[in-house]
C-alpha cells in the first residue's frame, strides 16, 4: 500500500494498493477556510454536541471537503466517524473517503469499529478494492498484530476482494515495515507462493526485510527461490539491488561480488541505487580494494555512468589508503562520463600528495588547480607551505602563500603562522621579519608558540634586533 503518514496534512494517504491505478483525486489544501473551520469544529466540540455544531456551522460537504477533513482527522478518530456520518447524509461517500475513515479506525486501533466499517463498504457494493485491505494489513501490522493481518487476508475474497499477488506483495510490505518479523513474512509467504504465485515485487519485499535484519543466510535462501521461480530478468532490478546491499551491508563484500558475476553473466545487473549504497559503505569501511572491484564490474566491465558524488567519492577512499595513481586515473577518466572535478575532488588529491611528501607532484598540482579555478582549502595550503619547506622547497612554500593572501577573503593564521617557522628554519631571518610585519598590518594572529620559536632563531643567529622589531609591531597593535 501506497500511503503518506498520517498526520501529514499537505501529502494525505491516497490509500492505492500496489499495482491499482486510479485516477488521482481532487485535494484541497488544509488551509481552506472550510476544511480549516470544520476541523475547529470536530478537534474542539464534544462529541454529544458534534452534531448539531456541523448542522449549523452553514458548510455544505462535497466530496472533496470530507476527503480533506478526514485527511486531518487521525488525531480524533471519533469525531470523524460522526462527521463522516453527518456528511454521509448529504452526499454518497467517495470510496476514497471510505479507505480513509477504514485508515483513521485502523490506525487509532479502533478495529471492531473498522470491520463494521468494512462491512458497510460491501453492503454498498462496489467500492471496497485492495486498497481497502492494504490499509487493514499496515494498520494491524503497526499494532503489532501480524496474525490478525494474516487473517484479514484470509478473509477478504468473502469480500468480494481478490487474493492475488497485489495482495500478498501488499500484506509482506506492511509486515517487513516492522521490525523484526520479516521471518512471519517468509512463514506467509511459504504458506500462499503455491497458491498465489510470487512476481519479482514479491522478492524485492522480502529482500529488504532481509536487509533491514541484516539476515544475508535467509537473503541468500530467498534468492536462490526467487531464481527457480521468477528466473533471471533485468527488469528484477530492485530485488537485485535490496540482495546484493544485504550482503554488503553486513560486511560480505566478497559475496556480493560474486553474486554480482553471477548475475551479470545473466545479464541482470542490480542499477545505480545499489552501486551507490554499496559504494557509500565501503567508503566508510576504507575498503578500497573491493570498491575498486565492485567499480570495475559496474562502470569499466557494463556501462553504468557514475557521477560526480560516486567520483568523489572513489577518489577520496583511494587517496585515504595511499593509490594515489589510481586516484589520478580516476580524474582523467571523469570527463568521459560527463562528471567534472570540483574542489572537493581536487582537494582530495592534492591533500593526498602532501600527505606523502611528493613535492614535485603537489607543486605541478597545486598550479593546475589554481588553473581550473579550483581553490585548495586553507588547511591544505597550510600543510603545503610546511611540506615544501620540509622538502626544501620554498619558492613553492612562497607560492602557496601568494595564493593565500590574493585570494581567500580571509587571511589564514595556520599558513601564516607555517610560511614564518619555515623560513626561519632555513635561515631566512629578513625574510621572517618582513612577512610578520606585514601579516600584523594585515591583523593576522600568530601563535604565541610560533613566536617563541621565532625568539630562539633570532638569538642563535645573533640578530635580536629583527626579533625586536616583530614584537614592538605586537605590541603597537
Amino acid at each position: 500500500m501506497a500511503t503518506a503518514k498520517p498526520d501529514d496534512p499537505l501529502h494525505p494517504p491516497q490509500l492505492v494498493a500496489s499495482g491499482e491505478a486510479t485516477p488521482a483525486p481532487v485535494i484541497l489544501h488544509p488551509n481552506d477556510p472550510r476544511v480549516r473551520s470544520l476541523c475547529e469544529i470536530l478537534s474542539r466540540t464534544p462529541t454529544t454536541e458534534l452534531e448539531r455544531a456541523l448542522s449549523s456551522c452553514g458548510i455544505i460537504p462535497v466530496p472533496e471537503i470530507v476527503e480533506a477533513v478526514l485527511c486531518l482527522s487521525y488525531s480524533y478518530p471519533s469525531s470523524a466517524v460522526q462527521f463522516f456520518r453527518w456528511s454521509g447524509l448529504s452526499l454518497k461517500h467517495t470510496p476514497r473517503a471510505w479507505n480513509l475513515m477504514i485508515d483513521i479506525l485502523g490506525r487509532n486501533g479502533l478495529f471492531d469499529a473498522m470491520w463494521d466499517a468494512i462491512r458497510s463498504m460491501k453492503q454498498e457494493g462496489g467500492i471496497l478494492s485492495a486498497a481497502t485491505f492494504a490499509s487493514a494489513f499496515g494498520s494491524y501490522c503497526a499494532a503489532g498484530k501480524i496474525k490478525e493481518a494474516i487473517m484479514t487476508f484470509d478473509v477478504m475474497d468473502r469480500y468480494g476482494v481478490s487474493q492475488d499477488v497485489v495482495a500478498v506483495n501488499s500484506l509482506l510490505s506492511a509486515i517487513c515495515r516492522q521490525d523484526g518479523r520479516t521471518a512471519d513474512a517468509a512463514d506467509f509467504f511459504d504458506r500462499i507462493k503455491a497458491r498465489v504465485p510470487p512476481d519479482a515485487d514479491t522478492f524485492a519485499i522480502l529482500f529488504e526485510g532481509w536487509e533491514k535484519e541484516g539476515n544475508t543466510a535467509r537473503a541468500k535462501t530467498t534468492f536462490g527461490e526467487m531464481i527457480i521461480r521468477v528466473g533471471w530478468n533485468a527488469n528484477n532490478m530492485s530485488a537485485y539491488d535490496a540482495f546484493l546491499s544485504t550482503l554488503v551491508r553486513a560486511a560480505q563484500p566478497q559475496e556480493a561480488l560474486k553474486f554480482l558475476m553471477v548475475m551479470k553473466s545473466n545479464n541482470c545487473l542490480p542499477g545505480l541505487k545499489f552501486f551507490s549504497n554499496a559504494l557509500d559503505i565501503l567508503v566508510k569501511h576504507n575498503d578500497s580494494d573491493h570498491a575498486f572491484a565492485l567499480w570495475d564490474i559496474m562502470v569499466t566491465d557494463s556501462g553504468l555512468v557514475p557521477d560526480l558524488v560516486m567520483f568523489n567519492a572513489m577518489i577520496s577512499l583511494l587517496c585515504n589508503n595511499q593509490k594515489i595513481d589510481f586516484a589520478f586515473r580516476y580524474l582523467d577518466e571523469m570527463p568521459f562520463y560527463g562528471a567534472f572535478p570540483d574542489s572537493r575532488t581536487y582537494n582530495a588529491i592534492f591533500e593526498c600528495l602532501i600527505r606523502n611528501n611528493r613535492a614535485r607532484e603537489a607543486e605541478l598540482f597545486f598550479r593546475e588547480m589554481k588553473k581550473n579555478e579550483q581553490p585548495p582549502t586553507p588547511s591544505n595550503c597550510a600543510a603545503a607551505i610546511r611540506m615544501f619547506f620540509d622538502q626544501f622547497d620554498p619558492a613553492a612554500a612562497l607560492d602557496v602563500w601568494s595564493y593565500v593572501m590574493e585570494e581567500l577573503m580571509t587571511p589564514d593564521s595556520e599558513s601564516a603562522n607555517e610560511l614564518l617557522l619555515g623560513l626561519a628554519e632555513l635561515g631566512r631571518l629578513s625574510f621572517v621579519t618582513r612577512y610578520a610585519e606585514d601579516m600584523l598590518d594585515r591583523g593576522i594572529e600568530l601563535r604565541l608558540t610560533v613566536i617563541e620559536k621565532l625568539k630562539n632563531f633570532f638569538q642563535k643567529a645573533g640578530k635580536p634586533d629583527l626579533y625586536d622589531r616583530i614584537t614592538r609591531k605586537m605590541n603597537r597593535q
